[in-house]
């Protein structure tokens, strides 16, 4: 099973998180601040960086929409849920556009690289402390 789990991260152009995800790295986040607190540090960062660009954002259902414009193309739904009093969860799925049909990993490595920059942003929840 976790070949077969290692070969289509690889071969497939669309990865996503949730909570019981095999793989540690695309595993929910959960963050101690409020939704409205993590839907503004989110909308900050990808509004500062020139890589992205903001397609829309739903404050009452919690989504951000993004599309990477600089290097290789992909598109980026961030979901925001409050979980609990100060306990907020911040879910991606990302799917990279291209001619072939897999990525090698790509869009595995995007989600990686925004939970390393809201987790800089945001006080981080270990799983110890849900």
């Amino acid at each position: 099973m976790a070949f077969r789990n290692t070969i289509s991260k690889y071969f497939s152009n669309h990865a996503e998180t949730h909570d019981n995800h095999w793989d540690t790295s695309l595993q929910t986040h959960y963050y101690k601040t409020t939704k409205e607190k993590a839907l503004q540090v989110l909308e900050n960062m990808f509004e500062q960086s020139s890589k992205y660009e903001v397609h829309s954002i739903s404050k009452e259902h919690g989504e951000i929409s993004v599309q990477i414009k600089k290097g290789k193309k992909a598109f980026i739904i961030v979901t925001v849920i409050m979980v609990r009093p100060y306990q907020t969860a911040v879910d991606f799925s990302v799917t990279t556009e291209s001619a072939l049909p897999m990525d090698f990993g790509y869009s595995t490595k995007v989600i990686q690289q925004l939970y390393g920059e809201i987790n800089k942003a945001l006080p981080f929840i270990t799983k110890q402390d849900r």
